[in-house]
């Protein structure tokens, strides 16, 4: 007896292409993964890979709209992000050199 005639079915064979790229795009996927190359317990580099697939609706609805701000992360965090910097740097210059 195989697997139709018992009743059985496989989820692939109930899905099409079609159905499961609706779903995937609906409900969104995140792919993740860290790359971390060392030597004798030093880190010598670090790669985050972060993957998002989804509507651009669902997108929108999870704060990425990169493509209508016209950059990654929008102006007002981008503008944001570098006055952080900024600010980083200037602290760490200062502890490097005592004449600041």
């Amino acid at each position: 007896m195989n697997a139709r005639q018992g009743g059985l079915q496989h989820s692939v064979e109930g899905t099409n292409l079609a159905d499961l790229l609706e779903r995937v795009l609906d409900k969104g996927i995140v792919i993740a993964g860290d790359i971390r190359i060392k030597l004798v317990d030093v880190e010598l580099l670090t790669l985050q890979i972060r993957l998002v697939v989804c509507s651009v609706d669902r997108a929108r609805e999870m704060g990425m709209d990169w493509w209508g701000n016209g950059g990654v992360f929008g102006n007002d965090r981008r503008d944001e992000a570098l006055t952080r910097i900024d600010e980083r740097l200037d602290r760490l210059e200062g502890r490097l050199s005592p004449d600041r």
